[in-house]
């Protein structure tokens, strides 16, 4: 099994990357949560990894930190939950928000993300409250760096219809969040626009 993997990112979107390594390229699956801190192309990068055995494929899932690998394994032992839907789980709010969401039992926060209905919130809760409880939230990294309004645009579209919206709706999130007059509270990254946009939706839903 791969562990991690340390290498040059030579593709790079909000659902997955491309890492070489030797001349090999190895393409991973990442949550938001990840995306949000990884390097530029062409840039080294070092990722804790899960590997996902099928009989018809092997997968790499990707993690910047061991508390995102811990919770996605945390995940993967809930009935009904597979890597896909673990990555939208992780991606659907900011990582200490998730584990707040389960800590506190709030069960209606965490159906807002797409794929999750109300049994498998509840199972969540059920299952992972106590161990969620004991994870340690030190090691998360800060914000990402700016980026233009129009490449944040399209990799926050691309990253919301991944975890399951619907195209338009969540375009007309984004400008709506573009076009807000209070400028000074408008996001300069991908990041803060989807941040903003998951926020806004999940009030819609």
């Amino acid at each position: 099994m791969i562990a991690s993997i340390t290498g040059t990112i030579t593709v790079k979107t909000p659902s997955a990357l491309v890492v070489e390594v030797h001349g090999i390229g190895y393409q991973i699956f990442v949550p938001l949560s990840t995306f949000y801190h990884l390097p530029e192309i062409k840039e080294a990068v070092s990722l804790q990894i899960y590997t996902h055995v099928r009989e018809d494929a092997l997968q790499l899932y990707g993690f910047s930190s061991p508390l995102e690998k811990e919770l996605f394994l945390l995940l993967l032992g809930i009935s009904g939950v597979g890597p896909k839907l673990a990555l939208n789980i992780l991606s659907g709010m900011e990582l200490n928000e998730l584990i707040g969401a389960i800590r506190n039992g709030s069960v209606e926060r965490l159906r807002a993300i797409p794929g999750v209905g109300p049994k498998t919130a509840g199972r969540l809760v059920l299952e992972l409250k106590e161990k969620a409880a004991l994870l340690n939230l030190t090691g998360l990294q800060p914000s990402s760096e700016p980026e233009s309004e129009n490449q944040a645009g399209d990799d926050a579209l691309s990253a919301l219809m991944n975890l399951g919206y619907n195209r338009m709706e969540a375009k007309r999130a984004i400008e709506q969040i573009l076009k807000d007059p209070a400028s000074s509270d408008r996001p300069d990254s991908v990041e803060g626009l989807i941040k903003k946009a998951l926020k806004k939706l999940s009030k819609v839903n």
